[in-house]
């Protein structure tokens, strides 16, 4: 469907613009016009810039990060405190918002309130940006009259899940800068050094050492074929995408990260700690308990993990214990269990699923703290084998030569 743009003034009379999809500017108006909007210019939008637009979208460039939505949870959650109006309130924070994708989402929320909607369905009109869990818990706060509250509780747990993304990224950050660095080495070395040597590797005819002949293979392979070798690393990084893509490719990897030495431990326990953070926050904001489940399901981030929620959600929707259903899915260790029945026991299950989330973000910190004493080692022998290598390679035919001319002693 045609999209168009417009500049228009609402019934307070400030001007606001956007865009909005119609078969004509006559529909366009008239769809305005339906939500009390007057508009003043409706011109097509540019069909090149828009399909440009579409597809750096579908790539995720431009999104808003997380660090966006809390800043937005935390505006929403002053302008509900402070009882300014919601549409006012709103067309500040399109006027104030640096990113161009939030500002059109909330403009269309806008648009979506004035025509009669609630604030949590018009939230979920944008998948991409708002998850099912904040859908949710906005939609809790309506209903039950707790609206600040509710964008309270998703600004605190959007910024701790924030903060322990970052870690963990920062930790990865340092092994992969010292792969790229070696891998380009590497590939500088024998695409441009080792073939300087190769005339001087000839005198010795077929007396050269092993190392020497490997060397020698791969270099001339790469000189030969590196358009055949890069468009291979091409098509096998792609053939990767498409396959993590999938369900079942996805299931897959996501399930290897967790199993990974070192880091996968890490990751299944920032999981975790999103999980019980999930679970804490939605039962504070009074989603029933099954509901939840289903939310947290979708949003763990790990299509195995995802699976185990969904193991549990079935088994409490046929009446068993929250704290049984985790220890029978094998999701949480015996002592985290012990604390969810104990907080099930006495009422407190949302506080001590916060402890278990402080819990896991604690051991994170942890591994990430010795992360790098652990990943440091196999780096280092990694690197001093391929150095040996390449070192071997060279040196020993020019050993072997400076020893015949030199002669026997």
């Amino acid at each position: 469907m045609p999209q168009f743009q417009y500049r228009a003034r609402d019934r307070q009379g400030s001007l606001i613009s956007g865009r909005i999809e119609a078969d004509s500017a006559g529909a366009a108006a008239g769809r305005l016009t339906g939500t009390g909007v007057t508009p003043i210019v409706i011109e097509a939008a540019a069909a090149r810039a828009l399909q440009l637009s579409v597809y750096l979208r579908r790539l995720g460039i431009g999104r808003p990060r997380t660090v966006d939505l809390v800043m937005f949870s935390r505006q929403m959650y002053t302008i509900t405190k402070s009882g300014i109006p919601l549409l006012r309130g709103l067309r500040g924070l399109c006027d104030s918002t640096h990113n161009d994708v939030l500002r059109e989402a909330l403009q269309d929320v806008i648009l979506s309130l004035e025509a009669g909607r609630d604030l949590a369905g018009s939230l979920a009109r944008h998948p991409d940006i708002f998850s099912t869990l904040y859908v949710s818990i906005v939609r809790v706060g309506e209903s039950t009259g707790t609206l600040d509250t509710a964008f309270l509780r998703m600004c605190e747990y959007l910024s701790l899940d924030q903060d322990v993304q970052d870690r963990v990224r920062g930790a990865m950050r340092y092994p992969a800068m010292v792969v790229l660095a070696v891998a380009a080495a590497l590939a500088v070395i024998t695409i441009f050094v080792i073939p300087n040597f190769a005339p001087i590797f000839r005198v010795l005819g077929d007396d050269l050492p092993m190392p020497t002949r490997i060397i020698l293979a791969v270099s001339s392979f790469a000189q030969q074929h590196w358009r055949e070798v890069l468009a291979g690393c091409i098509g096998l990084w792609l053939a990767f995408r498409y396959w993590v893509r999938t369900d079942a490719g996805r299931y897959r990897w996501h399930r290897a990260l967790l199993r990974m030495p070192a880091v996968g431990t890490m990751l299944h326990q920032a999981i975790l700690a999103r999980v019980a953070r999930s679970l804490s926050v939605s039962l504070n904001a009074g989603l029933p308990m099954t509901q939840t489940l289903a939310v947290i399901g979708r949003s763990a981030g790990n299509d195995f993990m995802a699976e185990q929620v969904d193991r549990v959600r079935t088994s409490v929707e046929r009446g068993e214990s929250l704290s049984r259903a985790a220890l029978a899915a094998g999701m949480f260790p015996s002592l985290v269990v012990q604390m969810m029945g104990v907080g099930e026991e006495t009422g407190e299950l949302p506080a001590l699923l916060s402890e278990v989330a402080d819990y896991y973000e604690r051991e994170v910190n942890h591994a990430l703290k010795n992360l790098s004493a652990t990943i440091e080692p196999t780096l280092i022998v990694a690197v001093g084998g391929i150095v040996l290598v390449l070192a071997l390679g060279v040196f020993l035919p020019l050993w072997e030569m400076i020893g015949k001319v030199a002669g026997p002693a």
